[in-house]
């Protein structure tokens, strides 16, 4: 295979995912690069489709359990500053894909925009958000959404408006695309109301979730009106341990790297989990994390 000559980035063979994602779980990309803007994930977009060489987009790593046997994949990771940009006009913010919520929250709590205290705590970027709909307190970024950039898998740049996005409860249905960005349309309020906020939904964070261990926050959603962490509780499977990884005897929703924890360890519970809870209750859950199998 030759590689795109004009590719800007550093392309690393066999690197590892463990330290890529939150759960500090994985193992070697065979492929792994981080493009440095829109012209080089072009370029690896094409030759992607060219050599039939499944493509896989990172963020942050905050909502995949990656294989232990790795990922025979170009393993895409949006980490450079070009995909870190966040511009204001008025009470919209326009912000790229890799930008952490934690600088984005950070930043409209500065300019005295207030709406996205509810993400506060949240290890992610907002690319991550978006594509998962991610929400809290009965809040999701959804709502606050005008129009989000995307490519396709063929390179080209589309600007969706939020009418054709069909966001749903952990969910936008942008699968099919690569987010580049988005724009907010947030609104003005006291700097002060907004910090305090942003300081309860931390306490709150801090207060209900395990942040004990390494982990991948919540691995299931909820299901209408049942909390999934309450029915693996009432399953009585708080603290059970496979391997290295462990139910949270904090909130059952969370499964805890305790140490050497594999992703066969992360997976074995989380069928557990879905048996007993639908044997119990006749509920399925499903997965909120991105497996890479």
């Amino acid at each position: 295979m030759n590689w795109p000559r004009r590719l800007k980035s550093n392309l690393r063979f066999d690197y590892p995912l463990k330290g890529c994602t939150t759960f500090k779980i994985g193992g070697p990309a065979k492929y792994f690069i981080e493009p440095k803007d829109v012209r080089d994930l072009k370029l690896l977009l094409n030759f992607s489709r060219r050599y039939k060489i499944p493509l896989l987009v990172l963020g942050a790593g905050s909502n995949i359990l990656a294989s232990d046997k790795g990922a025979a994949a170009i393993v895409l990771r949006l980490n450079s500053m070009f995909f870190k940009k966040i511009n204001f006009c008025g009470d919209r913010v326009e912000a790229s894909s890799a930008a952490p919520l934690s600088r984005l929250i950070s930043l409209t709590r500065a300019k005295g925009l207030s709406g996205l205290e509810f993400l506060a705590g949240i290890p992610g970027t907002l690319g991550g958000a978006l594509m998962m709909n991610a929400g809290a307190w009965g809040r999701c970024v959804g709502d606050l959404v005008e129009d989000v950039k995307v490519m396709d898998h063929r390179g080209r740049i589309k600007l969706l408006d939020k009418k054709d996005i069909k966001f749903k409860y952990r969910c936008a249905g942008l699968d099919g695309f690569i987010i580049l960005g988005a724009g907010l349309r947030l609104e003005k309020n006291d700097k002060g109301q907004i910090g305090a906020r942003i300081k309860e939904h931390l306490l709150q964070r801090k207060r209900a979730q395990d942040l004990s261990h390494p982990s991948a926050g919540c691995v299931f959603k909820n299901p209408k009106g049942k909390p999934a962490g309450m029915l693996i509780d009432k399953c009585g499977l708080k603290g059970k341990e496979i391997g290295g990884a462990g139910i949270s005897t904090k909130h059952a929703n969370f499964i805890l790297n305790l140490g050497d924890a594999s992703a066969r360890d992360v997976l074995a519970l989380m069928s557990l989990a879905r048996k007993e809870v639908y044997k119990k209750f006749k509920v399925r859950l499903k997965p909120e994390i991105k497996i890479w199998r």
